[in-house]
C-alpha cells in the first residue's frame, strides 16, 4: 500500500471500527481485524453462533464510499440477504472473501454518527493532557452537534454548536479554538446548564 490516500483510508477505518472489538457489528456478529488491500479496505467478521460460526472477509473499495459510512454499510450487509455474483466472492487466509459494491446497497442512515465520531476525535487527539480543549459533546440532532469545550485564557465551559455536514468542514475544525474568542458568535445558553457561553457556528 502506497498510496496515501489509501493509507489514510485504511487507518481512518480501522479507528472507526476499534469499537467493534468489544461490541458486535451486528447480530451474531463480531469484528476479527481490518486487514489492508491494494486500493481498498477488508473487514474480517465471524458470522454466527460458537457452534456455527463463519468468517467472512469482506472487501471495500476505498473510491466508494467515505470511512464513516464503513460501520453502516457492514451492518446493511449483515443484518439482510445479499446476492453476490460469482466474481465477486472467493476465498483468502481461510475466509470467504465478498468484493462489495457499496452503490448497490442501502446502507441503514447513520452517516451523521461517523461525522461526529470524526469531529470528536480530531479534537480529542495528542495535546496537553492536564488542560484539554474538548470535554464533551451531545448530539442534538437535525444534523446539529454541540462541542463543550474549555479555553485555556479563560475559565468556564462553552458549548459550540456546529453542524454536521458531508464533506466535514476541515477549515472550521482547525479553527474552532480561536472562533471560541470571537464575540459576534456567542450567546447566552440559559437552557444547558452544562456550559456559560454558547458560540453558535452553524452558519459558520
Amino acid at each position: 500500500m502506497t498510496d496515501p490516500e489509501d493509507r489514510e483510508q485504511q487507518a481512518d477505518v480501522t479507528r472507526l471500527l476499534l469499537y467493534h472489538l468489544n461490541a458486535p457489528v451486528a447480530e451474531y456478529c463480531t469484528l476479527r481485524g481490518v486487514l489492508p488491500a491494494p486500493g481498498a479496505v477488508r473487514v474480517a467478521v465471524r458470522a454466527g453462533d460458537d457452534g456455527h460460526a463463519r468468517d467472512f472477509l469482506y472487501e471495500i473499495p476505498n473510491d466508494a464510499v467515505a470511512p464513516y459510512y464503513v460501520p453502516g454499510l457492514l451492518r446493511s450487509v449483515l443484518s439482510g440477504p445479499q446476492v453476490y455474483s460469482s466474481s465477486d466472492v472467493g476465498e483468502v487466509m481461510g475466509m470467504t472473501l465478498i468484493r462489495l459494491r457499496p452503490r448497490e446497497i442501502a446502507v441503514d442512515p447513520e452517516p451523521e454518527q461517523g461525522l461526529a465520531l470524526t469531529v470528536v476525535r480530531a479534537l480529542s487527539g495528542p495535546g496537553d493532557d492536564e488542560n484539554p480543549f474538548l470535554i464533551g459533546f451531545l448530539m442534538l440532532g437535525d444534523s446539529l452537534l454541540r462541542l463543550y469545550v474549555q479555553r485555556p485564557d479563560r475559565p468556564g465551559v462553552v458549548g459550540v454548536d456546529i453542524r454536521l455536514t458531508d464533506p466535514l468542514q476541515s477549515a472550521l475544525i482547525a479553527s474552532l479554538s480561536s472562533l471560541v474568542g470571537e464575540e459576534q458568535y456567542q450567546r447566552q445558553a440559559p437552557d444547558d446548564p452544562h456550559c456559560d457561553l454558547l458560540v453558535d457556528l452553524t452558519d459558520y
